[in-house]
């Protein structure tokens, strides 16, 4: 009894504090390599732009108050057709592999490479088989891609002149096409083996033709002036 009362009476140590998980520790049971905090992300300054002036421009224009219903851009579509190049059923690997590693350097993303759902003779396209490597880009990445063409791309494009006008559907989309991959300054065309174009297509939400334009001629698009042919 006396040992128990002994031991009741003795105090015990405190306990050491628990060291404060700091944001570089991973939690229990993750191996991944710590992430550094670089500070806060910028923008797209073409984001940045659209949200403040073009929307702004839209309201004074063309008296568009709600933003549920202003036109915005919702995805950039970028295509490279191969059919041309098919040989019996196949795409040469070289081929292949160059639009690939076009679309990756130019996007960076890796595009998907999409088969033909059926024949045509003139594009040469046969159904069943790989005809064009695409993709689809979204939010900042298309911003970005958006300011690289306009800033960088298109004022490499030789005797340029504008891009087309009339190139826009119902719904407000804009499509047109680039003859060479080397307008963009991260493609090297001396490791180049073959000169490909690419088919670009500006997809909108909530838009028409004359809205989508005036977007794209706020945001710098490069368009035709009606005095040149």
């Amino acid at each position: 009894m006396a040992k128990d009362q002994e031991k009741k009476d003795t105090p015990r140590p405190p306990k050491a504090a628990a060291e404060p998980r700091s944001a570089s520790r991973p939690k229990k049971g993750h191996d991944a390599a710590p992430v550094e905090d670089d500070g806060p992300r910028v923008p797209p300054r073409l984001k940045v732009s659209f949200e403040t002036k073009v929307r702004e421009g839209l309201k004074q224009t063309h008296g568009i108050s709600n933003p549920m219903q202003m036109p915005r851009l919702q995805k950039i579509v970028i295509n490279i057709n191969m059919g041309r190049h098919l040989e019996g059923t196949k795409i040469p690997p070289h081929i292949r592999q160059q639009v690939i590693d076009t679309l990756v350097t130019v996007t960076g993303q890796k595009p998907i490479v999409i088969k033909a759902r059926k024949s045509v003779s003139n594009f040469k396209l046969r159904a069943g088989f790989e005809s064009s490597a695409m993709v689809t880009m979204r939010r900042d990445r298309m911003w970005h891609f958006l300011d690289r063409l306009i800033n960088l791309a298109t004022p490499r494009i030789k005797d340029f002149r504008g891009l087309p006008d009339k190139a826009f559907d119902r719904q407000g989309n804009y499509s047109f096409g680039m003859t060479e991959q080397g307008v963009f300054p991260e493609i090297n065309m001396a490791q180049a083996q073959f000169t490909h174009g690419m088919h670009v297509n500006c997809v909108f939400a909530n838009s028409s033709p004359q809205l989508s334009r005036y977007v794209l001629e706020e945001l710098g698009m490069p368009f035709r002036k009606p005095d040149q042919k």
